[in-house]
């Protein structure tokens, strides 16, 4: 209460002021981030209005203050009626001056005070940041007329000014203001590691087709910055989409920053249809370890309206941060398993920037091909559903490598449905991190044969593990078990240049 009544006291000097220097730090990140159909986009005018903003909460974080510094957050709330007019010129020559107009903003602002110095105010520096944008509302509208009478402008410049906030204030970017002299390097936004995700599969996707299924492509992101988010390739008419690709994220805070994957239905020329939406907070991945995991995709992360399956993701996450990458064993990076033979080709590397090293290391990341040869043991399988009128059933196993279509199937164990292997076969991989193991249980019959449910897997684990034993479902099947045993020889070599 006493903040707010100062605040409303000096708010006409806070808008001057702030007025120039949002006017000064804006204007630039709207240039970089203008869309195409736009020559120029500047601030004709620009005064936040007579309403200031109000306070509605105050804490202070415990777990990021420690003793050198204080970490308060601030939650506000703004109405306001600001003046904000945008001197817009499109390419085709016509010069429109649009004003930004029923502005409604509620979220959290970070500070930090730090240092804490023993000279008056007690702290070095104040970094703020936006650290959670709740709601951010606003409508354009063409001075003396009506914007939508000009198709897509209207989108372009809302996703501009989203992207503007998002890349100049939001969390984990910040602003330093120095209050005394001195070296505030360390309070600046600096990555802090690699998140390695690769993107396997999707089933039971809501079909968006009347006609047909629905074409999903899916969107990735850490922070919601046009040249940040990843996409995937276009799976035509499937509701069981499988990718299988590899993307790479810098992570700048994993303590607070989420990944996000939209799935998208692909309507050609027109705008594509949301299937739906997942997050994973990186503070639940162990750095070094691959996390496997399905999300369940939902309308909205924010609300959630509705619990309608629109179906679930496949990921695999490898989060590791910098400076500890030779403690962790990376599947994606070419270093982990080369040769003595290509460790001392490659040396000599002493002396060259860091920079460069990581360059380096990027270029390498894109020409390594793990080539090996896995051994598939099929043990055994448990409590596969009755295939047959005497609740039998006659199970063998199909293996498949995705990308050689090389095949092998186990014997046929007949009336069981609990049925024993104990088979091994090797496949020689040329591309462990893009290839994938299909395993199809099928029931044997005089007349043909039934498809029981099926296994898909990817690599990673065995190539990191070199070997394990683990017990997988069978997808499609009401109920049932495969036990596997699966062995990774590598040996790696480059692609040709």
């Amino acid at each position: 209460t006493w903040l707010n009544a100062q605040l409303d006291k000096i708010w006409p000097y806070v808008n001057e002021a702030a007025s120039e220097l949002i006017r000064s730090n804006v204007e630039p990140i709207l240039e970089q981030y203008r869309p195409a159909v736009l020559s120029s986009l500047k601030f004709s005018k620009l005064t936040l209005g007579t309403v200031a903003p109000q306070f509605t909460g105050v804490s202070i974080i415990e777990s990021e203050s420690g003793s050198g510094g204080v970490t308060m957050e601030l939650e506000m709330q703004w109405d306001g009626n600001p003046n904000i007019v945008l001197d817009i010129n499109t390419k085709v020559g016509v010069a429109l001056p649009i004003q930004v107009k029923n502005i409604g903003f509620t979220g959290v602002f970070r500070l930090i005070f730090k240092p804490l110095v023993d000279e008056f105010p007690c702290f070095g520096a104040v970094c703020y940041s936006l650290r959670h944008k709740k709601k951010l509302d606003f409508t354009l509208k063409i001075v003396g007329g009506e914007i939508s009478s000009i198709p897509g402008i209207s989108k372009a410049i809302e996703e501009t000014i989203r992207d503007a906030i998002e890349d100049s204030i939001t969390w984990p970017v910040r602003k330093i203001v120095p209050i005394l002299p001195g070296d505030y390097s360390d309070l600046e936004l600096k990555p802090v590691g690699t998140l390695e995700v690769k993107l396997v599969q999707a089933k039971e996707l809501t079909n968006k087709d009347i006609v047909g299924k629905s074409d999903p492509f899916a969107v990735l992101f850490i922070r919601p910055l046009r040249d940040r988010m990843k996409t995937s390739k276009t799976i035509n008419n499937q509701l069981n989409p499988i990718w299988n690709e590899h993307f790479e994220f810098v992570v700048d805070d994993a303590s607070t920053q989420h990944l996000t994957i939209r799935v998208f239905d692909d309507e050609g020329l027109q705008a594509s249809e949301l299937i739906g939406c997942a997050q994973v907070p990186l503070k639940d991945i162990e750095p070094g370890k691959v996390k496997d995991i399905w999300l369940s995709l939902v309308k909205d992360l924010e609300v959630q309206r509705d619990n309608k399956n629109r179906g679930q993701v496949h990921l695999e996450l490898l989060y590791y941060p910098y400076g500890m990458e030779s403690s962790y064993k990376n599947p994606f990076d070419p270093d982990f398993s080369m040769t003595s033979l290509e460790k001392a080709l490659k040396g000599g590397n002493d002396g060259i920037e860091a920079g460069d090293s990581q360059r380096t290391t990027t270029q390498k990341k894109k020409d390594v091909i793990v080539r090996g040869v896995l051994s598939v043991s099929v043990i055994s399988a448990e409590d596969l559903p009755a295939g047959d009128i005497m609740g039998k059933a006659d199970p063998y196993v199909v293996l498949t490598m995705k990308k050689s279509q090389a095949r092998c199937k186990t014997r046929v164990v007949p009336n069981s449905l609990n049925p024993v292997w104990n088979q091994t076969f090797d496949f020689v991989v040329e591309d462990g991190l893009h290839d994938m193991l299909v395993l199809e249980v099928y029931d044997h019959d005089t007349f043909g044969k039934d498809k029981i449910g099926k296994c898909l897997m990817t690599l990673t684990r065995v190539i990191l593990e070199g070997e394990f034993q683990d017990k997988y479902p069978l997808d499609g099947a009401k109920s049932g078990r495969l036990y596997l045993h699966l062995t990774w020889t590598p040996q790696l070599v480059f692609r040709d240049s």
